[in-house]
């Protein structure tokens, strides 16, 4: 296993996304049901971000951007571009996640289930991404049918 499953408080973080198409709209979908606190910048910023409670820019990714920031989602469909926002991120010690590169991720986004205060998440460490997700929709199955009592 190569990622240490662990809750990160965002309730202060700087979290950026870099990029604003499918990928980048999934990640903040998903990251909006735990913050209402994040920036997308991107050239172009898809309808589905705008509809979520962050802060958008439509404009190019620029290297200042990165200044105090916690967390990075970079999310273009530029491989080479992430890559290098990647290489600067890292010597600024920016947790980030290239979400089409695994193997240049400091953190992935495990397949998550939230029910109140309780978070399950299931991982495979990026190598089998449906199968955490079928496991996560059977737990989720669990506790919403009362196999499973959480209270």
């Amino acid at each position: 296993m190569n990622f240490l499953p662990i809750n990160i408080r965002i309730s202060d973080a700087k979290i950026l996304i870099i990029g604003g198409g499918k990928v980048a709209t999934h990640k903040a979908t998903i990251l909006s049901r735990f913050t209402d606190m994040a920036t997308v910048i991107a050239p172009e910023v898809s309808d589905g971000i705008k509809a979520l409670p962050f802060h958008w820019e439509e404009r190019p990714f620029s290297v200042t951007d990165l200044e105090g920031v916690t967390l990075l989602f970079v999310c273009t469909g530029d491989h080479q571009l992430n890559h290098q926002i990647h290489q600067v991120a890292r010597q600024r010690g920016i947790l980030t996640s290239v979400c089409d590169s695994p193997d240049e991720c400091d953190f992935t986004s495990p397949a998550i289930y939230r029910n109140g205060d309780l978070t399950i998440s299931v991982a495979s460490d990026s190598k089998d991404v449906k199968r955490s997700i079928r496991v996560r929709d059977s737990i989720k199955e669990l506790i919403e049918h009362d196999s499973i009592q959480i209270d």
